[in-house]
């Protein structure tokens, strides 16, 4: 990180920890790509009722910021927008509600756009270089994207080695039967996964189906 940034180290793991409170809630953090935002209170709704609170909104469809205003509003959830990429989509998430940010990687200006923004970033990282520079930033909760294509749990087992003071959320290919491994490790407090509110149960308003499957997801914390 270049040190023409005006960020103090301190913003950085202001961030991280309040990332980690997060991440601890529970197990599993549903990453949502949802297209209808009337369909965003129910989905939230059954999410939280089924013990997942936080909820991670990806910025790729047209509806995602009002999906992120609506569902704010649900109580005890906390909503992130996620593949935040640029400083207009952190000004924007923030806008619509957003309690935090998720990327799939980091660079300089989009953690300068966080800190001004006041907007808490969960950065990612596939590598160890990645995770050893946003550590030196001041970040010791990331991103583990894409987990499964980056090496999985062998590969998570060989970071926490060298760098035991590094927590990941690994995300990306992740399911209900291969979230237990990852939670198994001490580095890991919890995974993202998409398994949880697939798109036909949204496009139906299943949300009983749902709501069920945030319940297994919930029971696999440690």
């Amino acid at each position: 990180m270049s040190a023409r940034y005006r960020w103090s180290r301190h913003d950085p793991q202001a961030q991280s920890a309040r990332n980690r409170e997060l991440c601890n809630l529970a197990p599993v953090i549903p990453v949502l790509v949802v297209g209808d935002a009337e369909r965003a209170v129910g989905l939230a709704e059954a999410l939280v009722s089924g013990g997942l609170p936080v909820l991670e909104v990806t910025l790729r469809t047209p509806a995602a910021l009002e999906v992120i205003r609506r569902m704010s509003r649900v109580e005890g959830g906390h909503v992130g927008a996620g593949t935040v990429l640029t400083r207009d989509d952190v000004k924007r998430a923030k806008d619509a509600g957003a309690s935090f940010a998720v990327s799939p990687g980091a660079t300089e200006a989009l953690v300068q756009a966080c800190i001004d923004e006041a907007l808490p970033l969960l950065p990612g990282a596939a590598t160890a270089s990645e995770a050893m520079l946003l550590l030196e930033a001041g970040y010791d909760m990331l991103k583990f994207f894409p987990a499964e294509a980056a090496g999985g749990v062998k590969y998570l087992k060989s970071l926490a080695g060298p760098l035991p003071q590094i927590s990941f959320c690994p995300t990306g290919g992740v399911t209900l039967e291969s979230a237990p491994t990852y939670l198994a490790l001490p580095s890991i407090p919890c995974v993202g996964g998409s398994w949880i509110a697939p798109d036909a149960d949204v496009a139906a308003a299943d949300w009983a189906a749902i709501e069920a499957r945030a319940k297994a997801a919930a029971a696999l914390g440690r």
